[in-house]
């Protein structure tokens, strides 16, 4: 195949791509609001099912403007020959091949992020101001953006500097020896994550005694599940969403509660929850998910292999010789394809897994108080409870309400 007809396939991957997602979206927000069923009678409101509707249209809305603003603009670089444009240009300054696709990379990230920030300001400060989600002040949303850059550029920039020396240094072989690299990576990041990264952006502090410890830990023995680190975080200086999160193996496992789930669930409810959470564990789906991670990184990465040594996508792109930088943003869009099939087999999983837990916690505590929170989050949340089949049939990683209730409560 020759460059240029390269450059229209890649072309049409990019608008087969945005067209299946826009239309399942549109297909989704065009589902008709339904009447409000029985078992959601006592807690929600035709004015608060409006009130979702409304939410999730202006999301709809906001997410159209910024997916086609994104895509025109990729389209844009792909027919002037940007992207080449940008990779001959710093060769111009006789950087060895690793400074420049370092510098390369660098530059993509600076000037995607300083497009996307008005876009990310507006849905933190106008629509989730709106529907009264937003708590973050303006300093707060600052301030973690310069943190993330500093996350970016040492872990990220590190990540980047190695997978990029091995391209150079050990042709086809990289891929599966940065696939160790990054397997390693994964499990140090699942381990560590809540002592060195989350304290970066939120304040830890461990669960009180009282009664819902006293009850926590209960459970927790119940099933054989010696649990000491339960903390709470402040998910409030943020958003008003409310939820809980499980991480880490053996002795670093850590069960993290936002204090806005204390604030509006009584402590069997969130008992519940953790059952549920619990649950995940017990089934091994924590495991079998950064299983199915790591192989699908290792699908990735020797796909990429077999393209990334191509003159002829680096030509497509605008470039005037090989280029492993230009290579990977071309496989990065070729790849489209795959990534969405592969994105629909995990969130089946993740649906299939989500029943499993919620099944765990309805045999080993109660189905009730579990029903009974779904409902308040999904209600205080403003989230779809009539959503389109396909859009959940892609996008999905969590069943839909009514359908977890319905197993919950028979």
């Amino acid at each position: 195949m020759g460059a240029e007809s390269l450059n229209y396939l890649l072309v049409g991957v990019l608008v087969f791509g945005f067209l299946i997602r826009k239309t399942l979206k549109y297909l989704n927000i065009k589902n008709p609001v339904p009447r409000i069923p029985d078992t959601l009678a006592e807690y929600l409101s035709q004015e608060k099912l409006e009130e979702s509707k409304a939410y999730q249209k202006d999301n709809f809305r906001f997410g159209l403007v910024t997916g086609t603003f994104s895509f025109l603009l990729t389209l844009f670089f792909i027919y002037q020959g940007w992207f080449g444009w940008i990779d001959t240009w710093l060769a111009g300054y006789g950087w060895n091949p690793l400074i420049k696709s370092l510098a390369f990379f660098g530059l993509i990230f600076i000037g995607s992020d300083i497009l996307s920030l008005p876009f990310d300001y507006y849905s933190t400060f106008v629509i989730e101001e709106k529907y009264g989600f937003n708590k973050t002040t303006i300093s707060t949303f600052f301030k973690d953006k310069i943190k993330g850059y500093v996350l970016s550029i040492l872990v990220g920039g590190g990540l980047l500097m190695v997978f990029l020396w091995l391209i150079h240094q050990m042709g086809k072989d990289f891929w599966w020896q940065f696939w160790v690299i990054a397997t390693v990576f994964m499990v140090v990041v699942n381990l560590f994550y809540t002592a060195w990264i989350l304290p970066l952006f939120n304040k830890l502090t461990p669960l009180e005694e009282g009664e819902l410890k006293n009850k926590i830990v209960s459970y927790a023995k119940s099933v054989d599940f010696p649990l000491d680190n339960i903390f709470i975080i402040d998910g409030s200086k943020r958003s008003a969403k409310a939820n809980a999160f499980f991480s880490g193996f053996g002795r670093r496992k850590k069960v993290v509660l936002y204090d806005t789930l204390l604030e509006q669930h009584p402590p069997e409810e969130i008992v519940a929850v953790l059952a549920h959470e619990i649950g995940h564990y017990k089934k091994k789906h924590i495991l079998l998910g950064m299983i199915t991670s790591i192989l699908q990184i290792g699908l990735m990465l020797f796909l990429l292999a077999q393209f990334i040594f191509s003159e002829t996508m680096s030509l497509a792109l605008g470039g005037q010789a090989w280029s492993a930088e230009l290579n990977i943003i071309g496989f990065t869009m070729l790849f489209t394809p795959i990534s969405m099939i592969l994105g629909i087999g995990m969130n089946w999983l993740s649906r299939k897994n989500e029943f499993e837990a919620d099944a765990f916690a309805k045999e080993t505590y109660s189905g009730a108080p579990l029903a009974e929170a779904l409902k308040t989050l999904s209600v205080k949340s403003l989230s779809n409870i009539n959503p389109h089949p396909w859009f959940v049939f892609v996008n999905y990683s969590h069943p839909p309400l009514l359908e977890r209730l319905e197993r919950l409560e028979n």
